[in-house]
């Protein structure tokens, strides 16, 4: 399969940089000998195309990806894309708890944009933001 080409530019869509990093997943899987066969990928709407899909699904991955509706003209198609997801929703939902980490986490300026040159440095204000958004949902 001949896969899209990426840019370097800055204003890149997510899907541009889709095969290169699955390819490093793979790689890096390989090297770490652990067996992908099974496991999830999650996606947003974004991904949902057949080239994404092919190449999850030829290393014998779940993908977990919303469908994009906008495309499929087709009544029965979108039904069946439909009946697809909803096999693997609950794990799509889990998706919402990392995404809203990452909210919390960017919610601190220190973690946005890295100033700190050292690194224990850096790993201390995220242990105090953690520490934060920890504290401020046990007592609400």
């Amino acid at each position: 399969m001949v896969a899209p080409l990426s840019c370097a530019s800055a204003n890149n869509h997510d899907f541009s940089l889709f095969f290169e990093s699955f390819e490093k997943l793979t790689e890096i899987a390989e090297c770490l000998e652990i067996n992908l066969e099974g496991t999830y990928l999650t996606l947003d709407s974004a991904f949902d195309n057949r080239f994404s899909r092919s190449e999850i699904l030829s290393c014998k991955m779940v993908p977990v990806i919303k469908p994009n509706l906008r495309g499929l003209k087709s009544e029965t198609r979108r039904n069946e894309r439909l009946a697809e997801f909803e096999e693997v929703e609950e794990i799509y939902k889990q998706r919402f708890n990392v995404e809203k980490f990452f909210a919390w986490e960017d919610s601190y300026r220190k973690l946005v944009i890295r100033y700190e040159k050292l690194q224990c440095t850096f790993t201390g204000f995220r242990y105090l933001a953690f520490s934060m958004i920890n504290f401020r949902n046990v007592f609400n």
